[in-house]
């Protein structure tokens, strides 16, 4: 049976570029991959025939001599065509491998020849601080436990003196693979961790990581207005990354500690105060402490009810990064007198006596409903 054009094959037209002929090669093999097709003979055949094809055109020479001859170029020894397992099917199959399997092994490749360095890790830092802080704003220094570069290596990992040698198990690619079925499977060298070099001599000091733990004291600055829960980043102040890796960052959680007046939201304050039973009757006034350290003067109308509000306008928190500012909520609460003396009960009972609906317009509307009610 003749062979098909390798054009045909992967549905490309003669002159299509590198980048299509990757691109219908990478579509074709994941849809005709034995994997994906276990037991059917024409899907693995068709695999063949496809990574045949694509084996022959990606290369250069190869492409041109087809182009040129077609596929008596590569017959009674003229070239390796044939097959659809040449030489050069591990490295064509490496990419289809990525886009299959590349979610399960953890994303995208590495690069090779020591290229693939640890990052350090990220770390978490808890840091509570009281409202007025949080009103004013401050710098605070913070002792942060962590991995920092050794300074004897200076965070390369190796003694200082010696130098490094190239890794034996991947001859200093950083790589390994392992025929497995049809296909290779690639992976970081586990002697070298992907370095592809190793040390003569690894760091007295730090065992050859390139790091050492220590305490590390840092400013941080706490913006005015900030509310609990917000995460502050602190770029490249995590742990070091192993010999010579990136570090990681530094996380600030910020907690508020409960405030004995004042309760938060958002920009607003709230704050309940107890007034006398009298002076929400006759109205009055008193003072109450702000954050930024002065007094606000609370007027209280006449005829006030239980669980009613005063704003005072301004006297919050400041907005984060912002000019603006929130508000103040006193809420007042009326407390019923206790422990009456015996004049001071007369002049209640008195009181009591002269009672009419105008002074307890709610309470008196609601008896006679009731009344109503029961009369029906």
């Amino acid at each position: 049976m003749a062979k098909r054009d390798f054009y045909e094959v992967l549905g490309c037209q003669k002159g299509a570029d590198d980048a299509a002929l990757k691109s219908a090669y990478r579509k074709l093999a994941m849809q005709f991959h034995p994997d994906r097709n276990p037991g059917n003979a024409e899907a693995e055949s068709k695999f063949k025939e496809i990574n045949e094809a694509y084996d022959t055109l990606k290369d250069a020479q190869k492409r041109a001599a087809y182009d040129r001859f077609g596929h008596a170029a590569f017959e009674n020894g003229g070239g390796r065509a044939g097959g659809g397992f040449g030489p050069d099917f591990n490295s064509s199959m490496s990419d289809i491998f990525e886009d299959i399997f590349g979610d399960f092994m953890g994303g995208g490749r590495r690069g090779g020849g020591g290229a693939a360095r640890t990052r350090g890790s990220d770390l978490r830092y808890n840091l509570e601080i009281n409202l007025e802080e949080s009103f004013e704003g401050r710098t605070v220094e913070i002792d942060v436990p962590t991995l920092a570069g050794c300074e004897t290596c200076d965070g390369s990992g190796a003694k200082p003196g010696t130098g490094t040698h190239t890794c034996r198990q991947c001859n200093g690619h950083g790589k390994v693979r392992a025929a497995q079925g049809f296909f290779t499977i690639e992976r970081t060298c586990p002697v070298c961790q992907g370095r592809g070099q190793m040390m003569d001599q690894p760091c007295t000091d730090c065992g050859g990581q390139g790091r050492r733990q220590q305490n590390r004291k840092l400013s941080v600055d706490i913006p005015k207005g900030i509310e609990d829960g917000t995460r502050i980043r602190l770029a490249n102040e995590g742990e070091a990354g192993v010999r010579g890796g990136p570090p990681g960052d530094l996380y600030i959680f910020v907690s508020i500690k409960p405030h004995q007046l004042f309760q938060r939201d958002g920009a607003d304050l709230y704050a309940r105060v107890p007034i006398a039973m009298t002076t929400a009757a006759l109205g009055g006034e008193f003072e109450v402490p702000t954050l930024d350290g002065a007094r606000a003067k609370v007027k209280v109308p006449v005829g006030t009810q239980p669980g009613q509000r005063v704003r005072l306008k301004g006297k919050g928190m400041p907005v984060l990064r912002s000019k603006d500012v929130g508000d103040l909520y006193v809420q007042l609460d009326i407390e019923t007198p206790q422990n009456l003396s015996k004049r001071q009960r007369e002049l209640l009972e008195e009181f009591a006596r002269l009672e009419t609906e105008e002074t307890s317009p709610n309470s008196g509307g609601f008896f006679d409903k009731l009344k109503k009610m029961f009369e029906v």
